[in-house]
């Protein structure tokens, strides 16, 4: 209309983000496309080394801080170094992830079980309840978590791990409820991209699964980050409780198997 100024898509000048697990795939992705967006953006890694190299991937706007995704007393520690270096935490993402228990349900022990549900599920609780104490219970802000379509479906040896994603995705939904309205709490769901957590999924068989796709490949992490920016932005500030699923159109089944009975048909 006229006499309205347009909107920018996805600016984040003058706002920080952190990014959980940001030293390499899917965060490290979010990480780059938030602060090309202007973001002032903290990415964590376990290791300090690998956080200060993310830092210097992403640019002069990011800052590295070593952090165990489980480990409360890093997320305070990361938490309140965010908000006293670039004064606030306006954007929140839990990317970091771990799938150390490979196989049946039933042949899992303890020991793995607890390390993929303390990652995977206790993890973007904790910073989440976190940045909510420091910063966006007053301020406001967005969480994005990042789930899997793993949590919507069932997929041999992938149990525990997809059982946490189910349960981060109920998590979202509990969180968007109760800390609304000032906070946004919102998720996305990829299928197979091309990380290294996921390398054993497509490294020795990619063009046989981008062919079961309908969209013909497996997702880069840039696919992921642009979902993840979008719901963190202005752009979304109508949505929350959501989410969102980046596959590539896996989840409508078998573009293979569609194309052979289509073919069949003729």
């Amino acid at each position: 209309m006229d006499g309205v100024a347009p909107v920018t898509v996805q600016d984040f000048t003058g706002r920080t983000a952190v990014v959980t697990g940001g030293s390499r795939g899917i965060g490290l992705a979010v990480a780059r496309r938030l602060a090309d967006a202007g973001a002032n953006v903290v990415v964590t890694s376990r290791k300090p080394e690998a956080a200060e190299a993310a830092a210097a991937q992403v640019g002069a706007t990011a800052v590295g801080f070593a952090a165990h995704a489980a480990d409360e007393d890093a997320a305070r520690r990361c938490v309140e170094f965010a908000v006293e270096r670039f004064g606030g935490l306006d954007v929140l993402v839990n990317n970091a992830g771990t799938n150390p228990a490979h196989g049946p349900l039933v042949d899992q022990d303890h020991a793995r079980f607890a390390k993929t549900v303390d990652v995977n599920l206790w993890g973007p609780l904790l910073w989440t309840a976190t940045a909510v104490r420091a910063w966006m219970g007053e301020h406001g802000g967005s969480v994005v978590n990042v789930a899997s379509v793993g949590g919507m479906t069932v997929e041999p040896g992938l149990g525990v791990y997809n059982a946490t994603k189910a349960a981060l995705i109920h998590l979202t939904r509990q969180l968007a409820l109760e800390l609304s309205p000032r906070v946004r709490v919102n998720a996305v769901a990829p299928a197979v991209v091309r990380t290294r957590l996921a390398e054993e999924l497509w490294r020795d068989h990619e063009d046989r699964l981008s062919a079961v796709f309908a969209l013909g490949r497996i997702g880069e992490p840039d696919d992921v980050a642009a979902s993840v920016a979008f719901l963190a932005s202005d752009a979304a500030s109508w949505i929350t409780g959501e989410t969102l699923v980046v596959d590539g159109g896996a989840l409508l089944g078998d573009a293979t198997a569609m194309k052979a009975r289509t073919a069949g048909d003729g």
